[in-house]
């Protein structure tokens, strides 16, 4: 029983991760049998895991295929909307309990991420891990669930914001004045801050999305 729980945990976070890093994009079919193949493990986890992804709405039915959902224009402004207001909470919150070490850790994150600014897909990477630590520091185990939900969700998406031009110099930026709140103790502003981050992404998306359909 240990085993098969293993399994099934294995294979729903190894489809998440291919999710998450682009290996399947929204629209990408996904079979059980190549699945098991890719990852190495049996149908029956794999198909559990399927079904798990799919009552998380992050996949979607297409006749008998299952396939990586995507997100039209209502339902991402409803994601962005539901982000806002969580990660805001996350910053405020980690401005009130964050230990020193966790705020060093922030700062470190900001200052190596200069190392990436031409790399658009590795500052991804490494805007996830970001914004998880500020969820961490927050120290309230609820929020950081419901956050990790969003955010698995975020993956729904089929290009970063910060692939934008000029996009990740001001990201950056916008990290640093995040930081520097929460190391300030200034819930307010941390809280400020990181709001005014997730409303720059987000007309950073919306500029990207309008692009792409007049290229269609």
């Amino acid at each position: 029983m240990s085993t098969l729980r293993t399994s099934q945990k294995d294979a729903y976070g190894l489809i998440l991760e291919a999710i998450d890093s682009g290996v399947y994009r929204p629209g990408d079919r996904l079979v059980e049998s190549d699945l098991a193949d890719r990852f190495g493990v049996s149908r029956t986890p794999i198909r559990e895991a399927l079904q798990r992804l799919e009552t998380q709405s992050l996949l979607t039915r297409d006749g008998r295929s299952l396939i990586v959902a995507s997100l039209d224009h209502n339902q991402m402004a409803e994601l962005y909307a539901v982000r806002t207001e969580l990660e805001g909470l996350a910053a405020r919150l980690a401005a009130r309990h964050a230990t020193a070490e966790e705020v060093q850790v922030l700062q470190e994150m900001v200052e190596a991420d200069r190392a990436r600014i031409d790399d658009p897909h590795a500052l991804a990477r490494a805007n996830r891990r970001f914004h998880t630590q500020i969820h961490l520091a927050s120290h309230n185990r609820f929020l950081v669930q419901q956050l990790d939900l969003v955010h698995r969700s975020m993956a729904l998406m089929a290009t970063t914001s910060l692939a934008a031009q000029g996009r990740g110099v001001t990201a950056l930026a916008e990290h640093a004045k995040i930081v520097d709140a929460i190391r300030r103790r200034d819930e307010g502003g941390a809280s400020g801050a990181l709001r005014d981050h997730i409303s720059q992404a987000f007309v950073t998306r919306l500029k990207l999305d309008s692009e792409a359909r007049s290229d269609q």
